[in-house]
């Protein structure tokens, strides 16, 4: 299996009320440009959790996803540092540790 890959990118602007998909979007210090303050600033999933709100949604399962706990990864030109939500809820959380941009189709690669 090839490198995990970004298949949806999403913005939550306003609780509560649908997501914004995204082709491409830039990643500051804390999240996605236009997403609005969460728990973190980034949140991942692979393609099997139920509806989620997560911001990235990548080309596997969760269980796979998940796997990246504890790791420093790069998407497209952000080096995200990922860790375990510490809730029920699936997928994962990363700070961004270099700003950078994040398009549809971009590799998980390590950082």
């Amino acid at each position: 299996m090839g490198p995990l890959r970004v298949v949806t990118i999403r913005t939550f602007p306003v609780h509560g009320a649908a997501g914004v998909d995204h082709v491409r979007v830039q990643v500051g210090e804390t999240g996605l440009v236009g997403d609005r303050p969460k728990k973190a600033a980034v949140s991942l999933v692979g393609t099997d959790a139920p509806a989620t709100r997560a911001n990235l949604v990548l080309d596997a399962p969760t269980e796979l996803v998940e796997a990246l706990a504890g790791r420093q990864v790069r998407i497209g030109g952000a080096l995200l540092a990922v860790r375990v939500t510490g809730t029920s809820c699936p997928g994962l959380y990363a700070a961004v540790d270099e700003a950078g941009s994040i398009g549809l189709g971009d590799a998980v690669e390590p950082g």
